[in-house]
């Protein structure tokens, strides 16, 4: 707990008040620090460079994700889990703040067509440091295509709380309906055991908590058949988290033409939002299996060395993973 303190500078409380209502992502957070893991997005190549060239990363709508129906899956655990046990939860927030419940329920239920349709995001994996040199087999297949590019980063900006951006980095839960169901009743006992910390927090820092809890638990809960992604997601609602920061266009992913919205790798140091510019963020790129892999590791030291990167060469590794492609 110390040294997620440290690293993520913020205070007792709000650690305490996450480590309650979303105990999964928290206890992700300081195992990346803990154990020094990085992130990874694997591309295409010619995404990696539309990313490093205008310093901005893409997130796509979630319904145009190639595992959409997760955030039906998610969605089908929560709403199993507060259908069965909803006399304890009432029990709980409305013995502590009378009519707590209701209108929590109804205020997630009215922003669910917007989580369902309005939600963009960008997919990440948990990096280990024995695929520094290869990269990760499953996701060149899934990922890479014909020219793919294992973009590794530093963790540090995506973990600290800001709302600088209006995008948030969530790790996924792997859980079966049950599974999260059992996750859920470990919650009302933490909470059942925390009600002076809770009144300490009041109804509305609950309410707001507690929401966020939802909203999450249903975007970035995943079948465990899925488990080997270690996936984390940064997540942007178009209304609910709006800001002039983030940009919508339109861009053709995959032959097909969709919206996307642009997240800048901008620093916002007033906001708590520091590291993220590419020169700080970038820890290696891995050019993946490819018919022109020298080609492609050439060219992006060439875009690396423009942008300022110190050691450019260094940070361009390329494959020997012995995919065909």
């Amino acid at each position: 707990m110390e040294e997620l303190l440290r690293q993520i500078g913020v205070d007792e409380n709000t650690i305490k008040a996450n480590t309650l209502f979303m105990s999964h992502a928290w206890q992700q957070a300081e195992d990346i620090i803990t154990k020094q893991r990085r992130f990874v997005h694997y591309t295409r190549a010619d995404t990696a460079l539309k990313i490093l060239r205008t310093s901005k990363v893409w997130a796509r709508k979630a319904n145009c994700m190639n595992d959409f129906s997760e955030l039906e899956h998610g969605f089908d655990c929560l709403n199993n889990a507060l259908t069965k046990h909803k006399e304890q939860f009432t029990k709980i927030f409305d013995g502590l703040f009378p009519g707590f419940r209701e209108p929590l329920i109804d205020k997630f239920n009215s922003w669910l067509p917007h989580f369902r349709n309005e939600t963009y995001i960008v997919s990440l994996s948990e990096h280990l440091p024995q695929e520094d040199d290869l990269g990760r087999l499953s996701m060149w297949r899934a990922y890479g295509g014909s020219a793919g590019v294992a973009m590794v980063i530093k963790p540090w900006p995506l973990i600290k709380p800001t709302d600088a951006l209006g995008a948030y980095a969530s790790p996924v839960a792997y859980l079966s309906v049950d599974e999260f169901e059992t996750q859920f009743l470990r919650f009302l006992d933490r909470a059942r055991n925390a009600t002076e910390f809770l009144q300490t927090l009041g109804a509305e820092e609950c309410h707001n908590y507690m929401f966020t809890a939802f909203r999450f638990a249903m975007l970035c809960t995943k079948h465990p058949g899925f488990h080997e992604e270690r996936e984390w997601r940064i997540v942007h609602g178009r209304t609910f988290d709006r800001t002039d920061r983030i940009e919508i266009d339109v861009e053709t992913v995959g032959n097909i033409p969709q919206k996307v919205c642009k997240i800048p790798l901008k620093d916002y140091p007033d906001e708590g939002l520091t590291g993220i510019e590419i020169p700080n963020l970038l820890d290696r790129l891995i050019v993946g299996p490819s018919d022109y892999p020298f080609e492609i590791q050439g060219a992006l030291i060439d875009v690396l060395e423009s942008l300022g990167v110190p050691d450019a060469q260094q940070k361009v590794i390329v494959s020997d993973m012995p995919l065909r492609t």
